[in-house]
């Protein structure tokens, strides 16, 4: 029989949220919470966390405090909430967004006991005039939304959250319930403890999300296309894209804008009114994509959102559920589209130099979990799953790219023992790297100091792949033959299984890991074509070019390179706007050589009844970047490369990458006053007569030829002053 309780829950439910039933554990979640209880509650996103504290704060007398990190998630269920009900006072938010008469009618409303909900953010929460008004209100209950922001361990870590439990006490303590999406074993420890609830009714629903589709592709040179034509096959749905910057947002949407893609940028440097305009503008469909940014996150709450992006591979796999977890919410087919290359989280490595060591040691773990994720060809649901603690009991779920496109399994018994009698062998207190590098007889400075390469088991494995060793740690961790030590920054340890497995080995298959290779040079940079879709049409501009080549007295190379002539074969631009949209070709090109090709690709085109695919041809946007600007004119005022490089903050031969970009462009830059300084005039002679007999500018060619007496800096800096000369 129902309680009281439940049964006004349930009434309440349909009068204020027009649902008939519960989903999950929100009922015993909503009881716990107004039984007085404090209440940890672990959900997906899309499992319906938000009515487990806004359905109690409509029913109980007082004001609901809702502790939360997104001034757009505040927004968000402040409106979804004004929605329900027909009063707006019936929710508010407080944040760095309104001023003080708005803020003085929040304070109003509250103190005539007409807000149930009063959405803070925990930056607010902290100032001591909200700490003194706080404390004359009657307050129902606290609910701290995006619990993991509590923990180090967590994708989010706010130092501002650790002052939660303090400020409560001050202000007067009351139920608590702490809500998150994602949570590791370690970061559900450390929200209970940190809040100082571990004595909470703990409520915890399955990660596994079935209708999301998991896939991880190469980020490569053609990412940009390869976004484009995945939203145009997907019509008129509702999609966001996670980029790392937010320069990389501002210039994604632009370019999905100019390629007739209704989409708008959101992040964290934007100011208020415009975030707000944005996220209004997808929520009412107005727009289709939004691009954000990873670091600040969307928090909204719009159900039929059928693809989520990621651009560059987020920083933890917390992090990244959760924002595949923005897809399908209404329990549709939901696309999670990651595109991934190491150099993204070797940057992100970089980027974490200087933080304290713990901090820095955290933070690589989490890297290295969000590489083995992307890496592996193991179920990528299996994967997550396992991640969170859950065991998901099946190891293909036939809805995500590895397990649609399985690989063969391979015997790997004999290797599994080695990786356990090693683990044995270092007395359990080392990570997985260091397990690795004593099987495979590396001289480490660690394998050095502590002696272990006079252990027995060192270079057992010698001559074995790395790779393959690391895939099975892994998969010999979700099978339960060890577990890292996340308390210990990932130290391996055999489990009982695992001691059982070596006193009487199995049968251990594994799948090997994807192959994600280093992206290639810029295509700029290479030479040599090999898959035009058009060979003809790539042949005749080949014999264009040797002519235009020959009138001009140049080599070839110089008018336009190979990849670009494949590039023209593949899309057939017939126009100069068209043309300069080529990689490596460029405004200036465009219009110095432009003009023969372009009659030259018409004429074929129509020769030959050519429908030309539209959706391979990218739009560009041109490119008004500031670092392009700057280089530019400080190069005009003949300032010295280094003094450039250092201003920017970069190193010389990324200069040198921007320099030749803009030159390959078809921009005309003189750089004579740093090579004269630097090179002398015999030098320079020679080298610009190689470039100038040889048939392609590739470095290596260059260095094959010239290396013995020249520095890789001094042919790449002739070779600007070559295309730059000649060229433009």
């Amino acid at each position: 029989m129902a309680t009281a309780t439940e049964s006004l829950l349930k009434s309440a439910l349909k009068e204020h949220f027009g649902f008939d039933s519960f989903k999950g554990n929100q009922e015993a979640i909503m009881t716990s919470l107004m039984n007085g209880d404090d209440v940890f509650v672990l959900m997906p996103t899309g499992g319906g966390k938000s009515l487990c504290y806004q359905l109690p704060a409509l029913l109980q007398p007082g004001t609901a405090i809702v502790i939360s990190p997104l001034i757009a998630l505040m927004k968000n269920q402040v409106d979804a909430m004004r929605h329900f009900s027909e009063e707006d006072h019936v929710a508010h938010f407080l944040n760095s967004s309104l001023n003080r008469a708005a803020i003085d009618q929040v304070k109003s409303d509250i103190v005539a006991g007409k807000t149930k909900l009063l959405y803070v953010a925990p930056e607010s929460l902290t100032k001591e005039d909200n700490i003194e008004f706080l404390k004359t209100v009657p307050i129902s209950f606290y609910a701290v939304d995006e619990a993991h922001c509590i923990s180090e361990w967590g994708h989010d870590f706010r130092p501002e959250y650790r002052r939660i439990r303090p400020i409560i006490n001050e202000i007067g303590s009351r139920p608590v319930i702490a809500l998150t999406a994602t949570a590791t074993l370690k970061v559900q420890h450390d929200i209970q403890k940190n809040l100082g609830m571990l004595n909470a009714n703990v409520f915890k629903s399955s990660f596994n999300r079935p209708n999301l589709y998991y896939e991880v592709r190469p980020k490569t040179s053609t990412i940009d296309k390869d976004i484009i034509r995945f939203i145009k096959g997907h019509p008129g749905r509702s999609g966001i894209i996670y980029c790392l910057s937010r320069k990389k947002v501002e210039e994604l949407a632009e370019m999905l804008r100019v390629n007739d893609i209704r989409a708008l940028p959101y992040h964290a440097g934007m100011d208020g009114a415009t975030r707000s305009m944005n996220q209004d503008a997808f929520l009412l469909e107005e727009v289709d994509v939004i691009v954000a940014t990873i670091a600040f996150g969307m928090g909204i709450d719009k159900p039929d959102v059928r693809f989520v992006i990621h651009y560059d591979i987020p920083k933890s796999l917390e992090g990244y559920y959760q924002e595949t977890g923005r897809a399908g919410r209404d329990g549709g087919e939901g696309h999670c589209l990651a595109f991934y290359t190491a150099k993204d989280l070797q940057k992100m490595e970089k980027f974490m130099q200087g933080k304290p060591l713990a901090e820095l040691e955290i933070g690589r773990q989490l890297l290295k979990e969000t590489a083995a994720y992307a890496e592996s060809s193991v179920c990528r649901r299996l994967s997550l799953l396992h991640y969170f603690g859950e065991n998901f009991g099946n190891d293909n779920c036939g809805n995500c790219d590895n397990c649609l496109n399985p690989k063969k399994r391979v015997e790997a018994k004999d290797d599994l023992c080695a990786v356990l009698e090693t683990i044995i062998a270092l007395k359990e207190k080392f990570k997985a790297e260091h397990v690795i590098d004593v099987m495979t007889g590396r001289m480490t400075n660690d394998v050095q100091t502590y002696h272990h390469d006079e252990l027995e088991v060192f270079g057992c494995e010698q001559g074995v792949d790395e790779k393959l060793l690391n895939a099975i740690v892994r998969q010999a961790d979700i099978a339960g033959y060890i577990e890292r030590d996340i308390e210990n920054f990932g130290l391996l340890k055999i489990t009982a299984k695992g001691r059982k497995f070596l006193n009487s080995p199995v049968s251990f298959k594994i799948v090997e890991d994807n192959e994600f290779s280093e992206e290639a040079e810029p295509e700029i940079l290479k030479s040599g074509a090999s898959c035009a879709a058009d060979p003809e049409l790539y042949s005749i501009l080949k014999d264009l070019r040797k002519k235009v080549a020959r009138n001009l007295q140049l080599p070839p190379y110089v008018i336009f390179q190979d990849p670009s002539l494949e590039a023209m074969a593949t899309t057939y631009p017939i126009s100069i706007d068209e043309l300069q949209n080529i990689p490596g070709v460029g405004p200036g090109k465009a219009k110095r050589y432009g003009d023969e090709f372009v009659k030259v690709i018409k004429r074929h085109v129509e020769a030959n009844e050519i429908e030309r695919p539209e959706d391979l041809r990218v739009r560009s946007v041109p490119d008004r970047s500031s670092l392009k600007i700057f280089i530019i004119q400080t190069i005009d005022r003949k300032i010295p490369l280094p003094e450039i490089a250092n201003a920017k903050g970069i190193e010389f031969s990324e200069l040198l990458d921007k320099i030749e970009a803009i030159v390959y462009a078809g921009y005309k830059v003189n750089i004579n006053y740093y090579i004269d300084e630097v090179i002398d005039e015999d030098s320079q002679e020679e080298i610009f007569d190689y470039f100038k007999e040889s048939e392609s500018d590739d470095l290596n060619d260059a260095l094959k030829e010239l290396g013995d007496e020249y520095s890789e800096e001094e042919i790449r800096l002739m070779r600007i002053k070559f295309h730059s000369d000649l060229g433009n």
